[in-house]
């Protein structure tokens, strides 16, 4: 399980549900899988191709949030905590597995070497590819959107693997830079360099030819 170590990052939020969770409450434990379920899958896709071996290791993660919650002293946030237990879950399991490729070395100064697209913000509200605030009912605009929604997938998915666990981390799942340095232990100009490049790299796949 991992180690939250460091000062504690927990808001007042995650105070009530940790005090639910060693209550035993049920109820908080359901609506923290809700939650949370999507993301969790996500990120184990980034280490296990199989989508059912995938799930598994979710259900191996949930089953570690619920022996360790007693012993969970708050030195990370909740999240940052769960998103820990899965990331060992998955190592372990894809080297099992034989599915995946080892995790990427994070190197900082071999990646300043790309050549880099400085993008202005990441999808910005201009940005072609966002979805439109009013979709309407049009078939063709669904469609639009569908495409645009795939061709991100797409670029994404053919990102490094250290710049795409950055990149979903931070700009899919919601996650702050604090939570991303300790969700993956790295250091935070780390982070920043492979986000930089992640999203350069994304703004340039959909750039139309």
């Amino acid at each position: 399980m991992a180690n939250d170590s460091g000062a504690s990052h927990l808001a007042a939020d995650d105070v009530s549900v940790v005090e639910a969770l060693r209550r035993g409450d049920e109820g908080a434990f359901a609506q923290l899988v809700a939650h949370n379920r999507a993301g969790l899958s996500r990120i184990a896709r980034r280490y296990i191709s199989n989508r059912a071996v995938a799930d598994e290791v979710v259900q191996d993660t949930w089953l570690g949030v619920i022996r360790g919650i007693r012993a969970f002293e708050g030195r990370s946030s909740l999240k940052t905590w769960i998103f820990r237990i899965l990331i060992n879950h998955a190592k372990t399991r894809a080297a099992r597995e034989r599915r995946t490729v080892p995790f990427a070395r994070f190197d900082a100064e071999a990646d300043v070497l790309e050549a880099a697209v400085v993008p202005d913000r990441f999808r910005s509200e201009d940005d072609p590819t966002r979805p439109p605030r009013d979709l309407g009912t049009s078939p063709e605009r669904w469609l639009l959107v569908r495409e645009a929604r795939e061709q991100l997938q797409n670029a994404i998915e053919a990102l490094p693997e250290n710049q795409r666990r950055v990149l979903v981390l931070r700009d899919v799942e919601g996650c702050s830079t604090e939570e991303v340095c300790h969700t993956l232990r790295i250091r935070e100009t780390n982070v920043r360099v492979l986000l930089h490049r992640a999203r350069a790299k994304v703004r340039t796949a959909l750039e139309p030819i």
